[in-house]
């Protein structure tokens, strides 16, 4: 057991040397494979074979998500006929340990044939690749975390993370936001967070329980039941919210009295609920749901009128969490 657990840590200690002497790589060479990428017109083609490829498809991918539009191009197809996705004004990030792969080579005269900029990330900057490419990356490594250096462990690690660098950099370049992120991640977390309104899931119409405040409070409490929300919203003759009737106030009332035949609405309800417009983030939402420990907000208009309510469970069902409790 001590020499499995002593292995596992020697491999996270090769792999992290090999990228903490990433840092000091971090110069003008870098900086200059930033400018290209910001300054081109076109997109950036990431390609590399075997375990490269697969950090060159993670790169483009965390590229694209960060402001940088970026595509995967496997080099065996690109020789092949896939190249004539390369335009002119594109840069092409290539990826390579050894600098000298056969489909490496035999892309490049291509490359330069349609005028296209090369960045790469090399292990080996005296290599063919290294010799032919307009920005030269160094990301090669001491050793492979591999006992037979066989297995590229701690280069593509080094790798990811010089990808990682310029993904991020680039991302302040553009003064790229959370909310530009959000646009490209409509169906995560943050997309949610940011760009879904109240708007999206409250209820409206004839769906949302509103009784006037002199009406018997058995009444309300059908209208609580029949509306499914937990609540109803207490308004005046002109509309206007007054206040609100949830589950937990009936509770309360029945805590303190049992006759509850004669009771008007008004009597019953908590004045000035929380309200919200329908414009406002679902996020901040909840919010306000878990720091008042409330399951129900209701939304009102200009005039102070109940348009719409939200509750809790709609929002912690579309993934936004939740730890209010009723």
């Amino acid at each position: 057991m001590d020499s499995t657990l002593e292995k596992g840590k020697e491999v996270i200690r090769i792999e992290a040397d090999a990228v903490a002497a990433l840092e000091s790589r971090i110069n003008g060479r870098f900086a200059e494979a930033v400018d290209l990428i910001y300054r081109a017109q076109g997109r950036v083609v990431v390609t590399g074979m075997g375990k490269s490829g697969l950090i060159a498809r993670k790169i483009a991918a965390t590229m694209s998500s960060t402001g940088t539009p970026a595509v995967f191009m496997h080099p065996s197809d690109a020789v092949h006929g896939d190249v004539g996705m390369v335009q002119h004004d594109d840069v092409v990030i290539c990826i390579s340990k050894s600098g000298d792969t056969e489909e490496i080579r035999q892309l490049l005269p291509t490359l330069r044939h349609l005028g296209v900029r090369v960045v790469s990330m090399v292990g080996n900057s005296n290599s063919y690749l290294g010799k032919n490419s307009d920005v030269v990356l160094d990301v090669s490594v001491k050793e492979e975390a591999c006992p037979y250096d066989l297995a590229p462990t701690a280069s593509t690690t080094a790798t990811l993370a010089m990808g990682d660098a310029l993904a991020i950099t680039l991302l302040q370049k553009r003064n790229f936001t959370k909310e530009d992120f959000a646009l490209f991640h409509p169906g995560g977390i943050l997309g949610k967070q940011l760009l879904l309104t109240v708007e999206s899931f409250m209820v409206s119409g004839e769906d949302v329980p509103i009784v006037n405040e002199r009406v018997p409070l058995t009444e309300a409490i059908v209208t609580i039941t029949s509306k499914r929300l937990g609540a109803t919203c207490v308004v005046n003759d002109a509309g206007v919210l007054l206040g609100i009737i949830t589950d937990g106030d009936l509770r309360r009332l029945l805590q303190k009295t049992s006759n509850i035949t004669d009771l008007k609405a008004a009597q019953a309800m908590t004045r000035n609920p929380k309200t919200l417009r329908r414009e406002i983030l679902a996020a901040r939402a909840l919010d306000v749901m878990e720091s008042y420990k409330i399951t129900q907000l209701v939304v009102i208009d200009e005039a102070q009128r109940p348009v719409g309510m939200i509750h809790l469970h709609d929002l912690v069902k579309a993934g936004l969490g939740g730890d209010a409790v009723g």
